[in-house]
């Protein structure tokens, strides 16, 4: 027995000690920290650090990629994937990383950089975050020109817009995302997002950019109310400070609700301001429209007012309609300048929804110009309904 329990301890030892000679030799672990830089206002390229547990027994080699959260390759930084080999004895390895720094204020964007394939090394958590601040004051806005009141005798003001907070309220809004301007030849695409739609020290900013985005060579934003607010007559007050320049085509406008189902122009349009911009003339004129369907043909009745002097991106103005069943008439800054008489229009005796953008050329405002400048920009402080 004394024997027999001596052999199995010594039988016991043996298998131990050949289970630890067995174990796989450890591996340094690699960490990887998300980080924040500053854009900047030109290209350059940062060094993003990994760091080792423990100095590398072997070669170490993984694969890393970059990928876009709400900051876009080739947009704000150089997309980069490839194999990085981190070399015996070391305790750190760096990859570039390029950045496209710019002048515009906008949102603080992120981009990740996920690893795989790892090879004599661990990644308890393969990716990170590369946040680019913004480090470009928003544009000052002077807040110059014409504005209305806040009440009219013998109407209620119902619904209101004044672009305070810090972010669209999407309960009224919505962001539109596309090219070519669903009939019209633009060339920008409207993002979606406040890269290009964004509040801005109380106001609305909508800015339109010179920057490829999917095959489009301009980028720009949309919004409307569609199916969250919605009106039927009244008097509807949008004080703005459009853009200028060939080529640019800022809208103040509505939609009949029934849109989706009917279609353009069945639905009907109001056009509370367009501007085709230009030097000269063009840059102060703008433009109030009605459009309809007369027995399945596009009909239309416009008209337009003109500036003395200047251009309309000089001041804010306030684009305004008076609407009831038996006409609509357009105002800037209260001057009357068109009539539509609707007493026997069908397609405006109904509920209209916003809708706010710049369009970048297209069939009506043509190339843009050589005078032309990016960023360009249309700000406005609020909408009013009353009725």
């Amino acid at each position: 027995m004394m024997i027999q329990t001596v052999r199995n301890t010594a039988i016991t030892i043996v298998i131990g000690l050949a289970t630890v000679g067995c174990e796989a030799p450890s591996v340094p672990q690699l960490t990887a920290y998300s980080i924040e830089v500053d854009e900047g206002n030109a290209t350059k390229t940062i060094d993003f650090d990994v760091f080792l547990s423990a100095p590398a027994a072997k070669t170490i080699t993984l694969d890393y990629t970059t990928s876009d959260v709400n900051a876009a390759s080739g947009d704000d930084f150089e997309f980069a994937q490839g194999t990085l080999e981190i070399p015996k004895g070391a305790t750190m390895a760096s990859i570039p990383l390029t950045i496209y720094g710019d002048d515009e204020s906008e949102e603080t964007e992120t981009f990740w950089i996920s690893f795989s394939n790892a090879v004599n090394v661990s990644i308890p958590e393969p990716y990170a975050s590369i946040t680019l601040r913004n480090d470009d004051g928003a544009p000052p806005i002077e807040d110059i020109g014409y504005t209305t009141p806040i009440s009219y005798p013998g109407k209620t003001l119902v619904w209101e817009e004044a672009f305070s907070g810090t972010d669209l309220n999407l309960v009224d809004w919505n962001y539109e995302s596309g090219a070519s301007g669903w009939g019209n030849n633009e060339s920008q695409y409207y993002r979606g997002g406040n890269r290009n739609a964004a509040l801005d020290q109380g106001y609305l900013r909508i800015t339109a950019k010179e920057e490829t985005h999917l095959g489009a060579p301009y980028t720009s934003a949309r919004i409307t109310t569609q199916g969250k607010q919605s009106f039927k007559y009244g008097r509807i007050d949008i004080r703005a400070k459009v853009p200028y320049g060939s080529g640019i085509w800022p809208a103040l406008w509505m939609l009949g609700d029934n849109f989706s189902t009917e279609g353009w122009p069945s639905c009907g349009e109001i056009d509370l301001m367009e501007l085709i911009g230009g030097d000269g003339y063009n840059d102060r004129t703008v433009y109030g429209t009605g459009h309809w369907s007369n027995n399945g043909s596009h009909a239309s009745h416009s008209g337009n007012n003109s500036l003395t002097s200047g251009k309309y991106n000089d001041e804010f103005h306030v684009f305004s309609i008076v609407w009831d069943s038996g006409s609509i008439k357009w105002y800037r800054d209260d001057i009357q300048y068109h009539t539509l008489n609707i007493s026997n229009l069908g397609a405006f005796k109904k509920k209209f929804f916003f809708i706010l953008n710049i369009a970048v050329e297209g069939n009506w405002p043509g190339p843009v110009g050589p005078s032309t400048t990016f960023p360009q920009y249309m700000l406005v402080d609020y909408i009013r309904v009353f009725q």
